[in-house]
Formats: structure tokens, sequence, C-alpha cells
């Protein structure tokens, strides 16, 4: 009987594991995904600033001169 108490808390275990690395396999994706949409984004913006005709789309910044 303390066999099947055993392997069943094992199973509990394994299952318990494998939901915990499954959801941070889709938190990471999701981290990802949205990651991906700015980056995405921002480049959207510039290519229409850029097809419009403009040419300060992206700003270079430089260093103060003293």
């Amino acid at each position: 009987m303390d066999n099947r108490s055993e392997h069943g808390e094992d199973g509990a275990d394994q299952r318990r594991s494998a939901a915990l690395i499954g959801l941070i396999i889709i938190l990471a994706l999701a981290i990802a995904g949205v990651v991906l949409v700015r980056e995405l984004r921002e480049r959207s913006r510039i290519e229409d600033c850029l097809m419009s005709g403009r040419t300060n789309c992206a700003p270079i910044e430089t260093p103060l001169r003293r």
C-alpha cells in the first residue's frame, strides 16, 4: 500500500513540474511576442515617416561639445 501512495505522489510531483515548465515556456513566449511587436511597431513608424518623404524620422543624438 505504501508503494502506491509514494508512486502517486511522485506522479503528482512530475505533473506539477511539467505544468510549471509549461507555464514558464508560455510566459517566455509571451514576453518575446511583446518585445517583437514593440520592435515591429517602431520600425513601421520609422518606415511610414520615411515613405512620407521626411528626412528627420530617426534623429541621431550627438554628444554636446564643450
